[in-house]
């Protein structure tokens, strides 16, 4: 001790000052190249992960999954090729949020990993209340189904686009999409006779990815191919009623951006001191507060503002997928934080008056929270103990990962 401190006053200050920087440099290029060791990366797609299974009158049927994320990559690709070409300086192009036009009303997905005790209750509500909202044809009769009330944004349009969401307004129908992630169990076959019994012929389509991926790559996979004007991802348990859809619906449009834009998510803040969390153990509500505390410091701000983060009970409209679904990363419990962030860091939008002129711009994507109905559902897969302290983990390699541009608004 003694050594150092007599060479540490034998050095001069501007040596020992470029010895800080040099340590600071190296520490942040360590840090960096451990995080591209570390943090998580999507595994590629598997051909057979791009077709679905489905009920006809005659039996099952494979075919093709569309994919809306397909299309928008290659235009992604071919924008930013014309930009190099145009100017050879320019190294990337800002985010875009084209998507193919919608063909049904909703889509939901339902992630789902050896749920065949816990899915038909699932499919069984939300078919009742999506029968009764949408309707199964996405181009009823006038009056077949009750018309959905347009959201501020469509009102104010004029001209081609005011025509194109007129188009929109009267769509009507659905879709579910089941994403079987490497389930070991009979998920898929009581899916299947689920919809057969109802006459949910291509309604129903269950997608089986060949390796498990996590809830969060099964979600991610899912809203992929989602087809809806507004895309919702349930977890399978049915924990949350599943009828308070229509409150996200109308949350999601009440924040909605000129670019029609907008997240809606279902939150149990509002149970806060009720039975539903009281008679959960004093094990799992501390460790809830905790992770909640550890969301707040190292989230942005409007993410670390959300009470509840993660119920599964998530809302998009089409035109926010584009920015949010593409940059997906983590495939585990954290990943909806990870929307969440996307969501706040999308690029901005013109704020338009009464008359449709731009005054001014909104960054990002706003949020809806919105309280629902929900319930404890046994069978869960959540180790408490230890998931708690791998999302912990996953919340700092996460945030620490695109405060540093290991992960960045790039292509894939």
């Amino acid at each position: 001790m003694d050594l150092l401190r007599s060479t540490l006053k034998e050095t001069r200050p501007h040596t020992l000052f470029a010895a800080f920087v040099a340590l600071i440099i190296v520490a942040f290029y360590s840090l960096y190249v451990l995080l591209h060791l570390v943090a998580p990366k999507p595994r590629a797609v598997l051909p057979s992960e791009k077709t679905y299974i489905t009920t006809t009158p005659t039996g099952t049927a494979t075919r093709q999954l569309p994919c809306w994320h397909d299309v928008w990559l290659a235009d992604r690709h071919a924008s930013e090729t014309r930009s190099k070409n145009d100017d050879p300086t320019q190294l990337d192009i800002a985010d875009t949020g084209s998507i193919e036009p919608a063909e049904v009303r909703m889509s939901v997905v339902f992630p789902a990993y050896n749920e065949e005790d816990r899915i038909l209750p699932t499919l069984e509500e939300a078919v009742e209340y999506l029968d009764a909202a949408f309707g199964r044809d996405p181009r009823p009769k006038p009056g077949a189904v009750p018309k959905q009330q347009a959201h501020p944004a469509r009102k104010r349009v004029k001209g081609a686009q005011a025509r194109e969401e007129e188009e929109l307004e009267q769509l009507a129908g659905y879709e579910i999409i089941i994403v079987n992630d490497g389930s070991r169990d009979r998920t898929v076959q009581v899916a299947l006779e689920f919809a057969r019994s109802r006459g949910l012929h291509d309604v129903v389509r269950v997608v089986t990815l060949e390796r498990n991926r996590g809830k969060g790559g099964g979600v991610t996979h899912g809203l992929r191919h989602v087809r809806g004007a507004y895309a919702l991802f349930a977890d399978a348990d049915g924990a949350t009623r599943f009828s308070d859809l229509g409150r996200l619906v109308e949350g999601c449009d009440e924040v909605v951006d000129s670019g029609g834009r907008g997240v809606a998510i279902g939150s149990r803040g509002h149970l806060v001191g009720s039975d539903a969390v009281v008679k959960r153990s004093a094990l799992r509500n501390f460790l809830m507060r905790s992770f909640h505390l550890v969301l707040t410091i190292l989230t942005p701000p409007a993410t670390s503002r959300v009470r509840d983060t993660q119920c599964g009970f998530k809302l998009f409209s089409r035109a926010a997928l584009p920015h949010v679904v593409p940059y997906m990363h983590a495939e585990g419990w954290i990943f909806d934080i990870e929307m969440l962030m996307l969501a706040e860091s999308a690029p901005a939008v013109p704020v338009r008056g009464s008359d449709g002129a731009a005054i001014g711009s909104s960054p990002g994507i706003k949020v809806a929270e919105v309280p629902v109905d929900w319930h404890e559902v046994g069978g869960s897969k959540l180790n408490v103990v230890q998931d708690s302290v791998k999302m912990a983990l996953g919340l700092a390699v996460l945030r620490a990962s695109w405060m540093m541009g290991v992960y960045r608004r790039r292509l894939a």
